[in-house]
């Protein structure tokens, strides 16, 4: 299998170890370009996972800069990120992989620091809406262009490496958010949350400017007309579904949502069948791996999402702690993750990848299970919380590094950022489902009662053993590139 983008022209010759089984194996650690696509393309992820929680936190000295918005106004704030972006990573993939992973990479990580610097300088709420969104648009390209550049970049046989690596720092994003967003909003207010991406961010692309570029495919952009049914499809689906707790799962509203997002799904999924440049590459699900991960990768982001959230309400609500202190309590499960996905990168070969899905998935279901069965009203942090937040750090680690393992070897290199946008739009659609079902099992209950978190914690654990149930199915691509 040959990649249609060349080896990097300022990359120096790599240096090699030699295996058990008498070849020879690239290292990334020998090639300064790896090394820096490797970085870029970690630091504008940790960029865009972070900006999906970092905020959450922010809430409260929001509603005191701006008294006249309602709540309602002020979700805004977290769902217009969320739902474009969810809406356009499919699509961002696809054109990756069409006009150029760095090319995207560029303007991409450009206009995110841009939207950064619009939402620490918004007057009101409805322009930091709109800097959100933008945000969002930018996030959905960055995501799939990053691991594009690092795959193109690093040489094959150290890929996995390499994708511990940014699987690490991806799952040390989402779970570290709610800390860094304390400490920063507590020092400097709600508007340092987003003007500590502007520095990073002209970091960042000062360093991507130095990687070459990859050559044009051959291949044309996605059908217009699918494009737009898919990116508002998932958008109202994923909308229809954060909004259901809020505005009523039988309004109008939530139902007209839902049910035009799934119609504009279908259209798109036909309109792809039909079409030379489809919006959807049916033929990647022809391979049952590629398949199997999408189904894991929703599944698993349904019950990470509302295991995250839950936690820090958990925390705050049930045991008092302050914001800040939520955040810093959850902190340690972040550093865990980050070793969960580096041991799967580096340890796990590529025919295993499977079973290091399944352990992990098994190993967050038990942590979750575990609280279910062990927390109460009374605070039990360094006996309890610590450990059973340490293990399921790891299990969060090592699923999802596993996870996008399999998903790319799955795929032919000219496709990884065309797939990877696939998988990662079922995680967040999986995310919105999760955050949907914890917001409709905490309704039922009085917001101090701690018997709404853990039944969260309950359905965190289902969710995560039917991400592991569906991992087995992940084995058929670890034979076929073994």
């Amino acid at each position: 299998m040959t990649t249609a983008s060349p080896p990097s022209r300022d990359a120096g010759p790599a240096g090699t170890t030699d295996r058990e089984d008498g070849t020879q194996e690239h290292d990334v650690a020998a090639s300064p370009v790896a090394k820096r696509a490797l970085l870029v393309a970690s630091g504008a992820t940790f960029l865009a996972v972070l900006d999906t929680t970092v905020v959450n936190i922010a809430f409260p000295d929001l509603r005191a800069d701006f008294p006249d918005a309602s709540l309602a106004q002020l979700t805004w704030v977290v769902t217009a990120y969320t739902v474009v972006f969810a809406a356009l990573l499919a699509v961002a993939g696809r054109i990756a992989d069409v006009i150029g992973r760095k090319k995207l990479f560029l303007f991409s990580t450009a206009l995110f620091t841009v939207a950064s610097l619009l939402s620490g300088a918004a007057v009101g709420v409805p322009m930091l809406i709109a800097a959100r969104a933008l945000q969002g648009v930018a996030a959905a390209g960055m995501i799939p262009s990053a691991l594009g550049l690092v795959l193109q970049h690093t040489p094959a046989a150290r890929r996995q490496v390499a994708l511990g690596v940014w699987g690490a720092v991806g799952s040390m994003a989402a779970a570290v958010g709610p800390s860094l967003g304390g400490l920063l909003v507590d020092a400097w207010g709600w508007r340092s949350v987003f003007l500590i991406n502007l520095p990073l961010g002209i970091v960042i692309v000062a360093g991507a400017a130095r990687l070459s570029g990859d050559t044009a495919g051959g291949r044309r952009l996605p059908d217009p007309l699918g494009t737009l049914a898919l990116a508002l499809g998932v958008g109202g689906v994923v909308f229809g579904v954060t909004q259901g707790t809020d505005w009523g799962w039988g309004s109008g509203r939530v139902v007209g949502l839902l049910t035009g997002g799934a119609v504009l799904l279908a259209a798109a999924l036909l309109l792809s069948r039909r079409h030379v440049a489809p919006a959807i590459e049916w033929d990647l699900w022809r391979s049952r791996s590629f398949a199997a991960t999408n189904v894991t990768s929703l599944l698993f982001g349904a019950a990470m999402y509302s295991y995250l959230l839950s936690t820090l309400l958990f925390l705050n609500a049930v045991w008092g702690y302050s914001e800040l202190k939520a955040g810093l309590a959850v902190t340690p499960g972040a550093f865990s993750a980050a070793i969960g996905a580096l041991v799967v990168g580096r340890r796990v070969g590529p025919q295993s990848q499977w079973a290091a899905a399944l352990f992990g998935s098994l190993l967050f279901g038990g942590s979750c299970a575990a609280m279910y069965l062990l927390l109460g009203t009374e605070q039990r942090y360094l006996g309890v919380w610590l450990p059973i937040g340490v293990v399921a750090g790891i299990g969060i680690g090592a699923a999802l590094t596993a996870i996008s393992n399999a998903a790319t070897a799955s795929l032919a290199p000219e496709r990884f950022a065309s797939g990877t946008g696939l998988m990662m739009t079922a995680r967040q659609i999986g995310g919105a489902l999760g955050i949907a079902v914890l917001a409709a099992v905490l309704e039922r209950y009085d917001v101090l009662d701690d018997q709404g978190y853990l039944r969260v914690f309950l359905a965190c654990a289902i969710g995560s053993v039917a991400a592991a149930a569906v991992a087995p199915a992940i084995r058929a691509g670890a034979r076929k590139s073994a």
